[in-house]
């Protein structure tokens, strides 16, 4: 029979780093109450967590890789609100920022977690920040878990 890896959901013995966007705070600071009370409720020790805020979204990627490359945090955890506007300004700060995000996670080999809310209307975004869309900071926390954990697995393997 194959041996199979999955990553435990706990935060115990793990280190984090959260990254967030200041930009749409009203929605982003859910995000991260969402992302801590996921860490919590699985044993995260609070000592083992660094928050950085940037400016925007847009930032997000570097604050990550300075994170992923310093060798000290088990996974990053990205938050951010992107709210479409009038303009096609949404389209290019969303595509970069995902797209920073995972180049980030490649290029390291540290679990990235991708809780940024894209939305075309601070409505929407709400939702997806505790109301009835769930939390995806909680969710991206739950995925940073899951993820540390694999990879450690996977490294105990090789």
């Amino acid at each position: 029979m194959p041996k199979t890896l999955e990553g435990q959901i706990t935060a115990k013995d793990l280190k984090f780093a959260i990254v967030i966007s200041r930009y749409n705070s009203l929605v982003t600071q859910r995000l991260l109450d969402g992302a801590l009370d996921a860490l919590r409720r699985h044993g995260v020790n609070e000592n083992s967590i660094v928050i950085a805020w940037t400016p925007g979204s847009f930032e997000i990627p570097l604050v990550a890789q300075k994170f992923a490359k310093s060798g000290k945090f088990d996974a990053v955890i990205c938050l951010g609100c992107i709210i479409r506007g009038e303009t096609p300004h949404f389209e290019y700060v969303a595509n970069e920022t995902a797209k920073g995000i995972a180049q980030v996670m490649l290029d390291t080999e540290v679990p990235i977690a991708f809780g940024i809310v894209t939305a075309d209307n601070l409505e929407q975004a709400l939702e997806r920040a505790g109301a009835k869309a769930g939390n995806r900071g909680f969710d991206a926390a739950m995925t940073a878990m899951e993820m540390a954990n694999l990879l450690k697995q996977i490294e105990a393997e090789a």
